[in-house]
């Protein structure tokens, strides 16, 4: 998994007075824990975003005054009304105890259905896994070249590499192919060539009766 930087200042004060100042101030209150002790820090919220903003997951080595901590953001809460970052919450890493984190999905191939006049629906953009930091992967790839119109990929279908479990349902659909107007089913098509084919066959045979 890439990681990133990221500096941080610790907060003298805790509670909702301060987390105020603080936002006042064009900085993000966070929080790391995972080993016993948590830590009360904030960040500048244009370095915060950058963070939060994208759909990469990244392992945050960040710098709290001098102490450096390796984590990754474990919880994000947006203000309800302008959807500005509220609060960070991070899960400090250590190398051999597994961690919850949610990795986002790419789908890659051409799907068949799609090709075919289908709609392509996406369920999940990212699943729940529990590994180790050095097994989490920076993606979870899913090859949608097969799938058909009425066909769907699930969780169980997913071949999760040695050390990674993922967490969600193994029914859950992650994606799937919808009938669409104007849309022709593979089936449908390969039987309308063959009711094409069949009058010219049978052509000559006709001709030679008369």
């Amino acid at each position: 998994m890439k990681e990133v930087s990221l500096s941080g200042s610790l907060r003298e004060n805790v509670g909702k007075k301060d987390a105020t100042a603080v936002r006042n101030a064009g900085r993000v209150p966070c929080v790391v824990y995972g080993t016993g002790v948590q830590t009360h820090f904030s960040v500048r919220d244009v370095d915060m975003d950058k963070l939060v903003y994208t759909p990469e997951v990244y392992i945050v080595n960040i710098d709290i005054d001098g102490k450096k901590v390796k984590t990754i953001i474990q919880d994000v809460q947006h203000h309800p009304v302008t959807d500005k970052v509220h609060h960070v919450d991070f899960i400090e890493l250590q190398d051999n105890k597994k961690v919850k984190v949610e990795i986002p999905i790419r789908l890659t191939g051409r799907s068949m259905g799609v090709m075919n006049g289908g709609k392509l629906s996406q369920v999940f953009r990212k699943l729940r896994v529990y590994a180790v930091p050095g097994a989490l992967p920076d993606i979870i790839e899913v090859d949608i070249t097969n799938l058909r119109i009425g066909q769907s990929i699930r969780v169980r279908d997913i071949a999760a590499k040695t050390g990674l479990d993922i967490l969600n349902a193994p029914s859950a659909v992650i994606c799937s192919v919808k009938m669409a107007r104007g849309a022709v089913a593979n089936e449908e098509e390969e039987g309308g060539a063959e009711e094409e084919a069949a009058p010219a066959e049978a052509a000559p045979a006709e001709e030679a009766g008369e």
